[in-house]
């Protein structure tokens, strides 16, 4: 009895190790997913912010607020590329391993963009604002080339594919056709077949002579009516002989 009781408190606890285990990788998967769309709600704000800022504004507040949308458009732009094509092409690890270190530079200097916005000097901001337009077409630069390549080499994969694809197409409709090409022949090696001793060409049966000389009709016909052709779905049915 002992066994017994003991047996089943371990398949309750076992039960309610599973339960615990299944509820709190629920509530991570939920959590994951809420912050996500957070996240993405608060992307899609400041984006909404900056562009309005860029045109709204004039001078080095309206070009700051127009670098930083640059800037944050590229570099997720390019991170939805190569993760896209990283799960069909590993090669793609290496170029996701050098977007990742581009990124730190990119977070870096979108942080010092924001910082300067509030900037009340203005005579100092536009100061810096060279540096960091350089600092910025560099960045996106980097971004957009691995991005392009990225794609570049997706299209190149697909166009070999359909050339292997048309090639073997061709043969397939070259071997189908093939009765194109022996018909003709069939043909004429019918007409140049040398005449048989009775006058028919090609050694065809042709009428018997001694029928003819004897007067004797030849034998009638079979009269058994020849079998129905087989009917497809999409023949259409012989019109009936008209009448008038």
């Amino acid at each position: 009895m002992e066994t017994v009781i003991t047996v089943f408190a371990l398949l309750f606890l076992v039960f309610v190790a599973l339960g615990v285990y299944a509820t709190v990788k629920a509530v991570g998967a939920a959590k994951r997913g809420v912050d996500r769309t957070i996240a993405q709600a608060r992307r899609t704000v400041e984006d909404h912010t900056l562009r309005a800022r860029s045109i709204a504004q004039v001078g080095p507040a309206a070009e700051i607020a127009q670098l930083r949308l640059t800037l944050r458009s590229s570099m997720r732009a390019t991170q939805d590329a190569l993760h896209a094509g990283v799960a069909e092409d590993e090669s793609l690890r290496e170029s996701l391993g050098l977007f990742q270190r581009l990124s730190a530079h990119g977070q870096e200097l979108d942080a010092d963009l924001k910082r300067l916005e509030s900037e009340p000097d203005r005579t100092t901001l536009a100061a810096h604002l060279p540096g960091l337009r350089r600092r910025t077409e560099r960045i996106t630069h980097s971004a957009d080339s691995l991005r392009w390549a990225a794609r570049d080499r997706s299209h190149r994969f697909a166009e070999d594919d359909l050339d292997a694809l048309s090639a073997q197409i061709d043969i397939e409709t070259g071997a189908l056709r093939h009765w194109t090409d022996t018909e003709p022949q069939q043909a004429r090696a019918w007409q140049d077949a040398p005449a048989a001793p009775d006058g028919t060409a090609g050694g065809q049966p042709g009428r018997d002579p001694r029928a003819s000389r004897s007067g004797e009709t030849p034998a009638p016909a079979s009269l058994t009516p020849p079998p129905p052709r087989q009917a497809h779905p999409w023949q259409k049915n012989p019109r009936p002989e008209s009448t008038t």
